[in-house]
């Protein structure tokens, strides 16, 4: 017992949990590999030369053109190429960070100005966010957002946790902003929450190339106030229903209808991929989804400045 005791103190004092997991890194999770991407707005709206960033191997692109994951990275990013009616516009709420001798990703709430022939002023609020998949550019209007992107990589591991490092800078505001750029800015009660997620799916296609899932593994963690560096952060995945479980929240509950991601079917078309039960307690997925936001609720509604940054991702085992 006296062994026991003495070894747990060593390792507490030397900061190596007991229950340490064997770590599974994400490919380019430790955020230190990035594109730059120089893409130049329409003249319309100023004309400017903005630099848009992507988690891949080191490169620099000049030109408006779309980006495809580089790499064999399996990230994207909310920062985007969108030509809408002509005009082209570029938005970066996702960016490469120096926090002491590494790198990470810092993702930001902003709200993103748009200024028509020096005439009409339009903003649209933006959440900085990184997922596993891809985005389809030039992203063409406002509507529907998540069928412009995949979301979710194959994947047949069970996985304990997922483990990373972050930070969380939390504005003193109770209060959210809706703005689409297309009507006024309205102010919503309520803080907004940065989020964190791993979600596992078994996923089928049936005969007219609809996608349909069933929740294997669920793990998603909300902030509602700053958090300083926190390291080895880990966030349990649980299998099987998880209604019943004294945890629950209904936010992490079935993604079906308007809240269903997207992913190509087997003719290559982009479909919703609708969650229709949950797995049984020993199922393998076919599909990981990872993702990290300065945002939880709908799109184009947010707080301002809010922003959280994450590095070293990786399953545990």
């Amino acid at each position: 017992m006296k062994r026991i005791a003495l070894l747990s103190l060593l390792l507490s004092i030397v900061g190596i949990p007991m229950n340490a997991y064997r770590l599974e890194p994400i490919r380019f999770g430790n955020f230190s590999q990035w594109v730059s991407r120089e893409i130049t707005e329409s003249k319309v709206i100023g004309g400017n030369t903005k630099t848009v960033y992507e988690i891949a191997p080191n490169d620099h692109i000049v030109g408006n053109e779309p980006y495809t994951n580089a790499g064999g990275s399996p990230w994207a990013t909310s920062n985007v190429y969108a030509k809408v009616s002509g005009v082209v516009k570029a938005s970066n709420t996702v960016s490469p960070f120096v926090n002491g001798a590494d790198t990470c990703a810092r993702l930001e709430a902003k709200m993103e100005n748009v200024k028509v022939l020096g005439l009409i002023n339009m903003d649209v609020m933006v959440a900085g966010s990184i997922f596993l998949g891809r985005v389809f550019e030039p992203i063409s209007s406002t509507k529907g957002p998540y069928s412009k992107m995949e979301m979710g990589v194959p994947y047949t591991k069970r996985p304990a946790a997922l483990v990373y490092d972050f930070k969380v800078d939390m504005p003193e505001s109770d209060s959210r902003t809706k703005s689409t750029g297309f009507s006024s800015k309205k102010t919503l009660p309520g803080r907004d929450n940065a989020e964190v997620y791993v979600l596992l799916q078994k996923r089928w296609e049936d005969s007219n190339g609809k996608l349909y899932a069933q929740r294997v593994g669920t793990a998603r963690e909300r902030y509602d106030k700053s958090i300083p560096w926190t390291k080895g952060h880990a966030i349990t995945i649980h299998y099987g229903d998880i209604t019943r479980q004294p945890f629950y929240k209904p936010w992490m509950g079935l993604l079906s209808g308007e809240r269903a991601y997207y992913a190509r079917n087997s003719k290559g078309k982009l479909v919703p991929v609708e969650e229709v039960g949950w797995a049984p307690d020993d199922a393998t997925p076919t599909h990981v989804l990872v993702m990290a936001s300065s945002s939880c609720g709908e799109a184009f509604i947010g707080t301002e400045g809010l922003t959280i940054y994450v590095d070293n991702m990786a399953f545990g085992f």
